[in-house]
C-alpha cells in the first residue's frame, strides 16, 4: 500500500499517456495490466463514522474599562449602559473512543467555556453531549453522548511513528462537514511552540484548518495516532504545517478525565533549566543531552530523593531525557502517589534514585481566563518576610519555562508577587481574580534583596 501510494500521480500519468485523453464522465479503472489501484476508501469507510462535528455554544464576561463602570462618567458622558456578557459559538471536531460508554475525545479549546454541546454523527443525527472532564494543559477534553450505534476508533501506537509514515486527517474545516486531508509525518516531538504546557506534537503536512481542531490523525490501517489541535498560519489557513496531540499522550490524559473529570499531576519540585553546551563544558560532562536542576522545593519529593542544585537529570523511568520540556512532559503525565526513577549526574558520577510524585502547585495555564502573557508559569502560595519583621503568606513565581510567554514578559523563578495593579495579594485565590479582571497587569515584585515594578501587557 505504502510503495503504491508514493507513485499514484505519476501511474495516472501513465495511464493518461498510454490510452490518451479520457472522456468528461469516464473514471480511472479499478486495474491497470491486472494490479489494482491503490485507494484509501475501504480504511475511510470504516473510520470516518468515528469522527464527529462538535457545536457548541456559551456566554463569557467582556472585560470593562473601570471608567465606564462608574455611574457619574457615564451619566456624565452620556455613555449607555455597556453589557457584561457575550455569546460565543465554536465549531470543531471529535473522535469516538468508547462507543459503549459514548466517549469522545477532542480539544479543550473546543468546548471551553460552552454552555451547549451538540454532536453531529456522520449518519446525521444530532446528539446533546456533557462534559465529561477538560485538561487546559494538554488541551484535551472527554464528552459523553447518550446514543446507541456508535462506531469507535482503533487506537494506535504514536511511538511507532516515523518522518514520513502516511497519516490522513479527519474532522470538520471551515464548518464544511466531514472532511478527508493527507499528508506525511513532518516532524515528531515538537515542543516549544506555546501552544500548550504540555507539548509533544505530531507535525504533518496533511491540511488542516479552522474547525479540525479535536479530529482524528490516523495511518493507513485506519488506527488514531493523533488528536489535531493546531496549525501554523500567517494567512489565517493551511500553509502545510500542523500538529496534533500523541495517542500516547491522549491515553493518559483521558484515563484521569473519565475518572476524575481532571487531571490530577504529581509534583517532583524542581526547578530546571536545558544543559547547554556551555553548562556541559562548565560540568566537565562529554554529553549534550540532560536538564539542569537550578533548585529543589524544601519538602519536595526531590528532596526527599536527596536532588541537589545542579545535579544533571537524563532519564526518567529508563526513558532518556534530553531537554527541560521533555522531562516536563514525562512528570507532567505521572500522577499524584506514582514513583518514579530518576538517573542523574553529580560531579560526573552516574547516580539512580526513585521517589513518589506529590501533589503539584496550580499551574497559571490551569485556570481558566488567565491572560495568555502567564501561560508557562507556576504559582504557589510562599511565606514570605515583610519590611516590618513580621511573616505574611503572599504568591510566589515557583518555575517558568524556558521560551514560554511568562518567559518573554519577564518572570523568573523566585520571583515574589506583592500586588497586582496595586492591589495586594495575598493568596491564590486573590492572585486568580485580580490578573483575571485586568487588561494588563502591573506587577510589584521582591526579586532576591531587591523590589521592581513590571508591566506586562
Amino acid at each position: 500500500m505504502r510503495a503504491y501510494a508514493t507513485s499514484l500521480g505519476a501511474y495516472a500519468l501513465l495511464i493518461l499517456l498510454t490510452l490518451g485523453a479520457l472522456p468528461a464522465t469516464a473514471a480511472l479503472p479499478q486495474q491497470v495490466d491486472g494490479q489494482t489501484l491503490p485507494t484509501l476508501a475501504p480504511m475511510l469507510e470504516r473510520v470516518t463514522p468515528a469522527v464527529v462535528n462538535i457545536a457548541t455554544s456559551g456566554k463569557v464576561r467582556i472585560r470593562q474599562n473601570p471608567l465606564l463602570q462608574d455611574p457619574f462618567f457615564r451619566r456624565f458622558f452620556d455613555v449607555p449602559e455597556q453589557p457584561r456578557e457575550r455569546r460565543t459559538q465554536s465549531l470543531g471536531s471529535g473522535v469516538v473512543i468508547d462507543a459503549e460508554q459514548g466517549h469522545i475525545v477532542t480539544n479543550h479549546h473546543v468546548i471551553r467555556e460552552a454552555e451547549e454541546i451538540v454532536v453531529t454523527l456522520r449518519d446525521g443525527r444530532e446528539l446533546q453531549a456533557e462534559l465529561v472532564g477538560s485538561d487546559p494543559e494538554t488541551d484535551l477534553a472527554v464528552i459523553r453522548v447518550d446514543a446507541t450505534g456508535l462506531t469507535q476508533v482503533s487506537v494506535g501506537r504514536s511511538r511507532d511513528l516515523q518522518v514520513g509514515d502516511f497519516v490522513v486527517a479527519i474532522g470538520n474545516p471551515f464548518g464544511l462537514g466531514q472532511t478527508v486531508t493527507s499528508g506525511i509525518v513532518s516532524a515528531l516531538g515538537r515542543t516549544g511552540l506555546g501552544i500548550e504546557g504540555y507539548e509533544d506534537f505530531i507535525q504533518t503536512d496533511a491540511s488542516i484548518n479552522p474547525g479540525n481542531s479535536g479530529g482524528a490523525l490516523v495511518d493507513l490501517r485506519g488506527q488514531l495516532v493523533g488528536i489535531n489541535t493546531a496549525i501554523i498560519s500567517p494567512a489565517g489557513g493551511n500553509v502545510g504545517i500542523g500538529f496534533a496531540i500523541p495517542v500516547h499522550m491522549m491515553r493518559t490524559v483521558v484515563a484521569q478525565l473519565v475518572e476524575h473529570g481532571e487531571v490530577r499531576r504529581g509534583r517532583l519540585g524542581v526547578a530546571i533549566q536545558d544543559l547547554t553546551p556551555g553548562l556541559a563544558q562548565a560540568f566537565e560532562l562529554d554529553t549534550r543531552d540532560g536538564v539542569v536542576v537550578t533548585e529543589v522545593a524544601p519538602g519536595s519529593a526531590a528532596a526527599e530523593a536527596g536532588l541537589e542544585a545542579g545535579d544533571i537529570i537524563i532519564a526518567v523511568n529508563g526513558d532518556p531525557v534530553s531537554d527541560a520540556a521533555a522531562l516536563r512532559n514525562r512528570i507532567g503525565l505521572l500522577r499524584i502517589g506514582d514513583r518514579v526513577r530518576l538517573r542523574y549526574l553529580r560531579d560526573g558520577e552516574r547516580r539512580e534514585v526513585s521517589t513518589e510524585l506529590r501533589e503539584a502547585s496550580v499551574p497559571s495555564s490551569e485556570v481558566p481566563g488567565l491572560p495568555p502573557q502567564l501561560q508557562g508559569a507556576s504559582f504557589a502560595e510562599v511565606e514570605v518576610r515583610l519590611s516590618n519583621g513580621r511573616q505574611a503568606l503572599r504568591v510566589g513565581v515557583e518555575n517558568v519555562e524556558p521560551g514560554s510567554a511568562a518567559a518573554r514578559a519577564g518572570l523568573r523563578p523566585g520571583d515574589v508577587i506583592l500586588s497586582v495593579n496595586r492591589r495586594p495579594v495575598n493568596n491564590l485565590q486573590e492572585f486568580r481574580t485580580a490578573v483575571r479582571e485586568a487588561a494588563q497587569l502591573l506587577f510589584h515584585l521582591r526579586r532576591g534583596e531587591g523590589a521592581l515594578f513590571m508591566l506586562v501587557r
